[in-house]
């Protein structure tokens, strides 16, 4: 059996879940996990490739439970599933609109087929021993994410690659690191994923020894205590609490609603922050505000009359995508007009 949580009395079970595995036969297992998640009424993303899955979804709590027998147990996957990193948790409202499973070259692109954690990968490291390994004079530790992600908080003495994708990453190590010289090189990411493909990659790369954190740091931020914690910052979160903190309790970032950059509580003192229309990060680009502006114009609009959105923080995010294209088309009419 797949490993399961107590129940909780919530309607809702998310399954986040990823794992290298050899899946040579990932287009046809696409149609009946599809079919599986879709008959239960399970919706969420999950991403096959050749190299794993790579996703999360969200169902009644009987579904997922049957949903993580099929990956594990009874599916046509076999036992090429069992060890994957998975975490659960719980909601009072739907996360998700629709299912998707969608086949793709890679479940996170780096664009190295000489990576291959199937094959080869650096040595996890559990949260509770990552603190003593990080502190050592002789470790390089290098945060494998995006500038972005780095930008609201990291670990001591992490070194921020300054990526903005993660295919970037092979430059940096290329530009940087020297198996000759950086003996060992210590990494992490938010949830494992990344930086255990980034270890592979290390490897093949002639670093001889080469560590990541267990679990991400979600894991680290969940497993040790506050005053113990070398994470200064809060960790960015890809879903509706945009950050969190020690224990995993919500932060205090938000999203700009016209560039998606995260947003600190000084950005957001910003004599350039307009709530739902720019930030300090996208003030310059024009193109975005004047959708950005009427989709804050609409949803200010709703508030005053009293109008509900769709009942979930996904349903809005949708409606705000959709008034956002509108707003877009119809500045667009207006150009042309004018000319």
């Amino acid at each position: 059996m797949a490993p399961t949580l107590p129940q909780h009395n919530h309607p809702y079970k998310l399954m986040a879940i990823y794992k290298f595995a050899q899946l040579p036969d990932a287009e046809a297992l696409k149609s009946p996990l599809a079919e599986f998640c879709c008959g239960r009424d399970i919706k969420g993303t999950l991403i096959l490739a050749p190299e794993g899955i790579n996703g999360t979804v969200a169902g009644s709590p009987e579904a997922i439970d049957a949903l993580a027998d099929y990956l594990f147990v009874t599916g046509p996957f076999d036992d090429r599933l069992v060890g994957a990193e998975v975490k659960y948790s719980f909601a009072e409202t739907a996360p998700f609109l629709r299912m998707k499973v969608r086949l793709k070259p890679e479940i996170v692109t780096l664009r190295a087929p000489e990576a291959n954690p199937s094959k080869q990968v650096g040595t996890y490291v559990e949260p509770e021993n990552w603190n003593a390994l990080i502190e050592r004079n002789d470790v390089v530790l290098v945060d494998t994410r995006n500038d972005y992600e780095v930008g609201l908080g990291t670990f001591q003495r992490a070194i921020d690659p300054a990526t903005q994708s993660f295919v970037e990453f092979k430059d940096y190590v290329a530009q940087n690191l020297d198996p000759q010289r950086d003996k060992k090189v210590a990494m992490f990411c938010t949830g494992g994923i990344r930086c255990e493909k980034a270890s592979s990659y290390l490897l093949s790369q002639g670093f001889e020894e080469v560590f990541h954190l267990k679990g991400g740091i979600l894991k680290y931020l969940e497993t040790v205590p506050a005053e113990e914690s070398r994470f200064n910052g809060e960790c960015f979160v890809f879903d509706e609490r945009v950050s969190v903190g020690h224990g995993l309790e919500l932060g205090t970032a938000t999203l700009c609603r016209a560039c998606r950059h995260p947003l600190t509580p000084a950005d957001r003192a910003s004599p350039d922050y307009a709530e739902g229309v720019s930030c300090p990060h996208c003030v310059g680009e024009t193109d975005k505000h004047a959708a950005a502006a009427e989709r804050q114009k609409q949803m200010e609009l709703g508030r005053k009359k009293g109008v509900a959105h769709l009942g979930d923080e996904a349903a809005r995010i949708a409606a705000e995508r959709k008034a956002a294209k509108r707003a877009q088309a119809e500045a667009s009419r207006e150009r042309n007009k004018a000319d």
